[in-house]
Order: structure tokens, then sequence, then C-alpha cells
């Protein structure tokens, strides 16, 4: 899932970054050694903890409709990485391995219909 500017670029500057770093840290994951994929799954976590509250703020900047919605989603993505946490510290990587697999399609939607819409309310608050 490398970043294609044309498929994965919302037009808001901040946002499109934090979704560098993710598709880069995802896409890492998917190629890591099992020596590695520690150290990257705490990183992905980390940085998904962080981008997910900076979207909450910015939801809350253009008061976005749908902010309960969306929460709930990032409620529910911060719990399955929690829970493969423990078994990535556990050293078992065969479920966090599987759960990566899954990122890239997880990642398309979301951005397609969720932060696509946010990033619209962003735009209107700027431009008003």
């Amino acid at each position: 899932m490398p970043w294609d500017e044309s498929r994965h670029s919302l037009g808001v500057a901040d946002m499109d970054a934090t979704h560098r770093e993710f598709v880069a840290l995802a896409e890492a994951l998917l190629s890591a050694s099992d020596e590695e994929f520690p150290d990257i799954w705490n990183r992905l976590h980390e940085h998904t903890r962080q981008h997910f509250e900076h979207e909450g703020k910015l939801m809350k900047a253009c008061r976005f409709p749908a902010i309960g919605e969306h929460n709930s989603e990032h409620l529910r993505v911060l719990g399955e990485l929690a829970h493969f946490s423990r078994g990535v510290a556990a050293g078992r990587l065969g479920l966090a391995r599987q759960y990566a697999t899954a990122l890239p399609e997880w990642f398309a939607s979301h951005l397609a219909t969720m932060d696509a819409a946010l990033a619209g309310c962003l735009k209107t608050l700027k431009q008003g």
C-alpha cells in the first residue's frame, strides 16, 4: 500500500502528512522480520493513538457532524491494536501479522469515507 498522492491525498496538509506516516509504518509491518516487527508495531500503535487524538481535535474545531461515528471507529481500532499488542509483547506475532495485512483495506475505506468527510468539513471552515 505505498502512498499514492492521487488516491490518498485529502488536500489537508497535516492530515495528509499523518496519513503518509501511517501508510509507511503499515507497509513496513508487512515486510518486517520477526526481530523488526515488535518495534514497528509499537511505533504504529503510538502513531495511530496520536493520529486519532489529533483528528479528534480537528473534528471538534469544525464541529464535524459525524464526530460520534468517527470517534467510535477510532476507539475500535485502538482497542484492536491494544489487544494485539499484548501478543506482540509476549512474542506471539502471528495474529498481529494477520491484522497488519488487513490495515491497507481498512485504511482505504476509512480514508475514502470518514476522513474525506472530515477534510471537507475542515476545508469549509478554512474558506469561511
